[in-house]
């Protein structure tokens, strides 16, 4: 039987065909992918969002739809729509893109907020309610958004209720020397490098993993670790908003599923430190007071996991 491990290395070494020189970004896609949650990708123009999202999608197996947002976006356009048929005469659903095992929200930023929140139900509820009628969506169903925090002209920011759906938020950031090398000869060829990205799972081997990394031993300490930290943001007095609980399970779960995938079946306070930042940047908010001196959310974190006491392990297996 396939393990955690093994799996996520044949998805790694699919997405690599196309985007280079990030593993630990492509990691922590894979975390959100096995905790059924949603991933968050904010960074600058041409660093490879849309690329990332669409390999992994593509290397996953399972249907995949993409929605590019503009103003005039409307929650139809995603949802679907009843047309009538002058034929039958009755009225037809035409489903939307939602309707998919992973969907790419491209530019979620410059969707309105009407449109945005069409999303909300999808992303927390496993389903849409369209015309009245509420529809369940596919198993797994995974939503991957890319935004640029750049852009501020024709944009309408994420409210914080929908930042706090998201499982984990990442910051891709420039590609190293030799990594951007290998993209400037890959443009020597007319092949898109899309192209050679293949599915290397399907749904049920997925699910399966989904369910193996359930089985992840986390000792109570770590438990009351996770806790303290999540309670230390809410006493923070940098801080305007703290973490909510939902973000303690995230930090819970995103924990378990990168000793997973590492090849263990516990998890260590490292993994807990590690998956930190990007599990808890988007569920914190700072004072203005706090911005103003330039401090940033990362940095916060990163002081709080340093003020935490760590657990030592007793029955690391």
């Amino acid at each position: 039987m396939n393990t955690v491990s093994e799996w996520a290395g044949r998805l790694t070494e699919s997405v690599r065909r196309a985007f280079f020189g990030k593993d630990n970004v492509i990691e922590q896609v894979l975390v959100a992918l096995l905790c059924r949650g949603h991933v968050l990708i904010e960074d600058v123009p041409g660093v490879g969002k849309t690329v990332l999202a669409r390999a992994v999608a593509l290397s996953a197996g399972g249907r995949f739809t993409q929605v590019q947002c503009t103003p005039d976006l409307l929650p139809a356009d995603v949802l679907g729509v009843s047309v009538y048929n002058q034929k039958t005469r009755a009225f037809e659903f035409h489903e939307g893109p939602v309707m998919t095992n992973v969907l790419l929200v491209d530019e979620i930023s410059r969707a309105t907020p009407r449109t945005q929140s069409a999303l909300l139900e999808a992303m927390a509820e496993g389903q849409v309610t369209v015309e009245g009628r509420s529809a369940p969506l596919p198993d797994p169903f995974f939503l991957i958004a890319t935004e640029s925090p750049v852009e501020s002209e024709g944009t309408f920011p994420l409210p914080e209720v929908q930042k706090d759906r998201f499982f984990l938020s990442l910051r891709i950031g420039y590609p190293g020397r030799e990594a951007e090398f290998s993209i400037m000869e890959m443009q020597r060829s007319l092949v898109n490098p899309l192209a050679e990205v293949r599915p290397v799972s399907d749904l049920d081997t997925l699910r399966a993993m989904q369910q193996q990394v359930l089985a992840t031993h986390v000792e109570d300490s770590l438990r009351r670790y996770i806790l303290a930290i999540v309670r230390s943001t809410r006493e923070d007095p940098r801080l305007f908003l703290g973490v909510s609980p939902r973000g303690s399970l995230a930090l819970c779960k995103g924990s378990q599923a990168l000793a997973a995938i590492r090849g263990r079946d516990f998890v260590t306070p490292e993994d807990v430190q590690e998956i930190a930042v990007s599990v808890l940047r988007k569920r914190i908010l700072l004072k203005s007071e706090v911005q103003a001196r330039g401090t940033t959310e990362e940095a916060v974190i990163a002081d709080l996991l340093g003020r935490v006491g760590v657990p030592p392990l007793k029955d690391a297996r």
